[in-house]
């Protein structure tokens, strides 16, 4: 054969070959992440639920949900293990970074927004008054309107105009 019929063939088992060797590598840095947990670590499990490992076993792991409430989740179902700043960021609230409470506060209604400025006149502003509407086009459509109505007056709903 042809080497260049073969070169699309050598193409495509290389991309197979790369695409599982990095999803083995992924495998084996969830399966080395999962092995070491260790009793008190948080954990985010694969539905989102966050936890606090209480004991570990061959394939499970006890969970702490709540404070007095456990439950048995298989290893495989830890999503990411936590380090402990993340973990009472994210359940605790915990937070090192606050905001500065001395700093502008935001009111917690729109009114500060739609006042006026102190020392401006609300005539002379460019947006005071503004019309929108637009009073020829307002009569057209009447018209217009008007004479739809008389077409299809003595018709009910569902008739149509078919001869």
């Amino acid at each position: 054969m042809n080497p260049v019929t073969l070169l699309p063939f050598i193409v495509l088992i290389g991309a197979m070959f790369l695409m599982t060797r990095s999803a083995k590598k992924k495998q084996a840095a969830a399966a080395q992440m999962r092995n070491d947990m260790q009793p008190g670590t948080g954990v985010r499990t694969i539905g989102g639920m966050y936890a606090t490992v209480k004991e570990l076993h061959d394939d499970t792991v006890l969970l702490e949900i709540a404070p007095g409430v456990h439950a048995v989740y298989a290893k495989n179902a830890i999503g990411a293990v936590l380090d402990d700043a993340e973990y009472n960021r994210i359940v605790h609230g915990d937070d090192e970074n606050a905001l500065d409470i001395d700093g502008a506060v935001v009111p917690d209604d729109a009114s500060s927004l739609t006042e006026a400025e102190a020392g401006v006149d609300e005539d002379t502003s460019d947006d005071a008054k503004i019309d929108l509407g637009k009073k020829a086009d307002a009569d057209d459509a009447e018209a217009t309107d008007a004479a739809s109505d008389k077409k299809s007056e003595g018709k009910t709903d569902g008739e149509a105009d078919a001869k």
